[in-house]
């Protein structure tokens, strides 16, 4: 079993310029799904943002984005980022989830999501905004 730490970047519409630009600066591959994409448009002007991004390069490189939603609250340069972590294991994934929710505010708990069997975001104790998933690979289409 592996985990991987990874920064998760947060925008309002600007994540698929963000991930454009670090991969052009970066190299490697880069994974764009929009809200369209992945049939979860609350709002029709917003559903070609980015719901999930990722630059990940053969040198180590690796960064997520997503355009934050307008129904949640975003400022640009607070909230800016979130620690994602993601494992191939659900029980491994649910061991360091319930290690961090104590002390935690949960803002999604733990459960199915439609892109991933185990999907959960928190903010520690500390202020840290934490998303964990068990990891699956995208096809682009």
């Amino acid at each position: 079993m592996s985990v991987h730490a990874v920064t998760h970047l947060n925008f309002r519409g600007d994540a698929r310029a963000a991930l454009t630009f670090y991969q052009s600066v970066f190299g490697g591959d880069a994974a764009l799904v929009t809200y369209q994409d992945a049939g979860a448009v609350h709002d029709p002007s917003a559903a070609n943002q980015i719901m999930w991004g990722q630059v990940n390069a053969g040198n180590g490189f690796r960064v997520m984005a997503y355009d934050v939603p307008a129904h949640l609250p975003y400022h640009r340069g607070e909230n800016s980022f979130f620690v994602s972590v993601r494992g191939e294991a659900a029980d491994e994934i649910a061991g360091y989830w319930e290690k961090l929710t104590e002390g935690a505010t949960i803002v999604q708990p733990l459960g199915p999501a439609q892109w991933a069997p185990l999907y959960g975001m928190l903010r520690d104790r500390f202020g840290v905004t934490w998303v964990l998933d068990v990891a699956t690979p995208y096809e682009a289409s």
